[in-house]
């Protein structure tokens, strides 16, 4: 998501720097925004020529925009995002959570007034959304920034209220729990029920090869933190418990729903 938000905004004309881990992350993000920008066609050089990538968040001090894109694990959001607000005090910050609570990762920044959520859809380069969240104390200045930086770079934004879920993912998870419990039950194969919304409801890709695409991690995650805030019609079926502890993940880990 990191390298698919960071292509999005040098393909816009920004200054992009990314921050991972180690080296070894800044080779592999280096590479993937890479690998995006010249499936457009466009001029390797002069577009990499605005990107860096580091492992130190200081690298960020000049930044106007930060959006963290970590793992769905709101300890970790929360510990990056106060590094990154005390390495960048002036920038506007924005979480890519697929769920968690805005105004409770804002509740440990000293100026939460700055933070929103800017919840980007996989794949980044192609999808044509972006969903805004604003946080109990998001000040409308940073919501009306967000807008201008989603319009910037050429995708829609639709603004949501914080919530579990926002509306996107509750959406989208309710979806996917669904065609799992008719696939764990023998309704269809995974590629029939896959077709049936494609096909009969105009999906870009069904709800099971959708969640391959979003990692089956990602989804077991959310639909806990949705369950536990919104009730049993979101606890995850036992299709989606099994295949995440085999490690079938989708498609990074090259099987899930499919084989990638």
């Amino acid at each position: 998501m990191g390298a698919g938000i960071a292509y999005a905004f040098i393909a816009a004309g920004s200054h992009v720097t990314v921050i991972e881990r180690d080296e070894d992350a800044c080779a592999g993000a280096i590479e993937r925004v890479t690998a995006s920008w010249e499936r457009s066609g466009a001029d390797v050089t002069e577009g990499l020529s605005r990107l860096a990538a580091s492992t130190d968040p200081d690298a960020l001090s000049s930044s106007t925009l930060v959006v963290e894109a970590v793992p769905e694990i709101f300890e970790l959001k929360q510990s990056v995002l106060q590094r990154v607000e005390a390495a960048a005090p002036d920038a506007v910050l924005m979480s890519n959570t697929s769920s968690f609570s805005i105004s409770k990762l804002a509740s440990s920044l000293n100026n939460p007034a700055q933070f929103a959520g800017m919840h980007f859809f996989n794949p980044v380069p192609v999808s044509k959304l972006v969903e805004i969240v604003a946080g109990a104390e998001s000040a409308p200045d940073t919501l009306t920034q967000a807008h201008e930086w989603v319009e910037a770079i050429g995708k829609t934004p639709i603004t949501v209220q914080d919530s579990p879920g926002f509306a996107s993912s509750r959406l989208g998870v309710s979806l996917a729990l669904e065609a799992m419990r008719m696939l764990e039950t023998g309704v269809g194969t995974a590629e029939d029920i896959d077709t049936a919304m494609e096909l009969g409801y105009g999906h870009a890709a069904g709800p099971l090869k959708t969640t391959d695409i979003v990692g089956l991690d990602v989804r077991l995650a959310v639909a806990e933190y949705l369950e536990s805030k919104l009730g049993e019609r979101f606890a995850p079926p036992q299709i989606l418990r099994d295949l995440v502890a085999a490690g079938k993940l989708g498609r990074k880990s090259g099987e899930g729903f499919y084989t990638w």
